[in-house]
């Protein structure tokens, strides 16, 4: 055949043909039956090995490489190809001393001695030595999940809730939602429930549907209450809430009681002086990572920048949390691949890593976010796979859950700061459902969301405000520890605000604004570090965009 007539013929097929492939294909026909829509070498070596493979983004690559003079992504599939065809022999076990010293970086003098098989005994020590206490770090393994782990899932929650709000002077006289629908006259009665349903009717009262594991109930909020009304407006969905009212075929609500965190919270202070910072979304990978402050900032927990009051405090510092997104990932949204500069997830953790193991002796606590590695669904367990592994391998990382809860710096006469990380992946829902949120700024108020949160004692109560996996024995979003900190990230705002005696701090970002963000009127506030004294509760935040950080 003629190329003329081989082009045409494959175009007929709907596939594009590299005009490297012409001469390979004059006599050994390429299948038309294939997933491919652009045929080159790569493309035929792919077909006759039978190597397992993304069609769609070896696509993608190609056309990077080809339209966007952008070679990284093709390079690493030919690498992929050239490792099924032509595997690598293996390596004697010997090496030269040079090549043993660059595989094992050296951190802390004890990493060369660390393998996979002891990693988890040195971290049990660190943490002892360092006073960590790990009180909450989701382990459960996958599995299948029925629509029974679902309903088993809300039970659950509803339980755990239903434990806190009995505990309420204003509920000491419940009832059962079968019960009250029993009752013939008027009364007075006291619930605890589900939001099932929230409509507002033509009388523009707010009309919740209030379900327990007895049935459900109907309430009216009136909208001449004022101050309850506004409360009303707020419920979402599926939050477990106590209702005070008088019944008479429906219930007419006198208050709405929240789950809420006790007014007797106390403001724990530390007898002895020290510091922790905080931080979150690094996501080192994205173009706009900025690797200049963020290596400031290292500089500066290593006493190597800043004034003299700024080195004092850093020499004091005896923890510093990272609460997730700690790299920017790969396939987390549509065409991602175009803002990466580190297209490859295990690359973007090992330069996390080597910005990470220049701090020696401080324990830092991670967690991961929805750009991280693993799957997207809450809980997400701690970083602990071949991809993340530069991570988890340095000596002086301790990986947790997201959510988790972690207790530092006790001592016999102090119990310690209970810190619940969380990174946030509820926050943009509430941001547009709850009203107050939406009418003072929306993603700009991460204070709003989290005193919502504390409220609700949960971290996403409504079905659809983030991805999560149904464990029928605990709800694991559920707030039944009281911290006294609460860290978040992922909407890469700066902001610190104490609500009933708990800091709630969301944590920044370390990557710059983009085109998209600025489309859609969102602010970041990229480049700060969150400093608390745990001897005083004051905290400051340092701005390393600033000329003098």
């Amino acid at each position: 055949m003629k190329e003329r007539e081989i082009i045409k013929f494959y175009l007929d097929q709907g596939i594009l043909l590299s005009p490297d492939l012409l001469e390979y294909i004059k006599d050994r026909p390429f299948p038309v039956k294939t997933n491919f829509t652009v045929l080159n070498k790569e493309s035929l070596v792919i077909t006759e090995h039978k190597i397992p493979i993304n069609v769609d983004d070896f696509e993608k690559a190609i056309v990077l490489r080809e339209k966007h003079k952008d070679g990284r992504l093709y390079g690493k599939f030919q690498e992929y190809i050239l490792q099924h065809i032509r595997p690598e022999e293996k390596k004697p076990e010997t090496n030269k001393p040079e090549e043993t010293a660059r595989a094992t970086p050296e951190i802390i003098p004890e990493e060369k001695e660390l393998t996979e098989l002891n990693i988890h005994d040195y971290k049990e020590k660190l943490m002892r030595d360092h006073r960590i206490k790990i009180l909450f770090d989701y382990k459960e393994k996958s599995h299948k999940r029925t629509v029974n782990d679902f309903v088993n899932y809300f039970n659950a929650r509803f339980k755990e809730l239903e434990k806190i709000l009995r505990q309420r002077q204003e509920l000491s006289s419940l009832t059962s939602i079968a019960r009250i629908n029993q009752k013939k006259e008027r009364e007075n009665v006291a619930l605890i429930g589900l939001v099932y349903d929230k409509i507002v009717s033509k009388n523009n009262n707010i009309l919740l549907t209030l379900e327990d594991q007895t049935g459900t109930v109907k309430v009216l909020v009136n909208h001449n209450k004022e101050d309850l009304f506004a409360l009303a407006q707020e419920v979402q969905l599926d939050e477990i809430i106590g209702v005070t009212g008088t019944f008479d075929k429906l219930v007419f609500a006198n208050n709405i009681i929240l789950p809420d965190i006790p007014l007797t919270k106390e403001l724990k202070k530390s007898p002895e002086p020290g510091y922790f910072v905080v931080i979150a979304d690094p996501q080192i990978g994205n173009k706009l990572f900025l690797e200049k402050e963020f290596t400031k900032l290292i500089e500066w927990i290593n006493g190597e920048q800043g004034n003299e009051q700024q080195k004092e405090i850093a020499s004091k510092i005896k923890y510093i949390f990272i609460v997730g997104d700690l790299v920017d990932g790969v396939g987390i949204y549509p065409d991602q691949e175009y803002d990466l500069n580190i297209i490859d997830i295990k690359d973007q953790y090992a330069a996390l890593a080597e910005h990470l193991k220049k701090i020696k002796s401080i324990p830092i606590i991670v967690c991961p976010g929805n750009h991280d590695v693993g799957r997207m669904s809450e809980p997400q367990p701690a970083f602990n796979d071949e991809y993340s592994r530069p991570i988890w391998m340095l000596p002086n990382v301790i990986c947790v859950s997201n959510p988790s809860l972690i207790n530092i710096f006790s001592s016999k006469d102090f119990e310690g700061f209970d810190v619940q990380l969380y990174h946030g992946g509820s926050f943009i829902y509430y941001s547009y459902a709850l009203p107050d949120v939406r009418q003072r700024g929306g993603q700009k108020r991460a204070d709003l969301i989290m005193r919502y949160q504390l409220q609700r004692r949960h971290l996403s109560p409504t079905h659809t405000a983030t991805l999560y996996i149904p464990d029928s024995r605990k709800d694991p979003l559920v707030i039944d520890k009281v911290p006294d900190f609460l860290f978040s990230g992922h909407i890469h705002r700066a902001s610190v605000n104490n609500y009933r005696n708990i800091t709630c701090i969301n944590a920044s970002c370390w990557v710059a604004k983009s085109a998209e963000q600025e489309r859609r009127g969102l602010e970041p506030q990229p480049g700060r570090a969150f400093i608390i004294d745990m001897q005083t509760r004051e905290i400051k935040i340092m701005n390393f965009l600033k000329e003098n950080g």
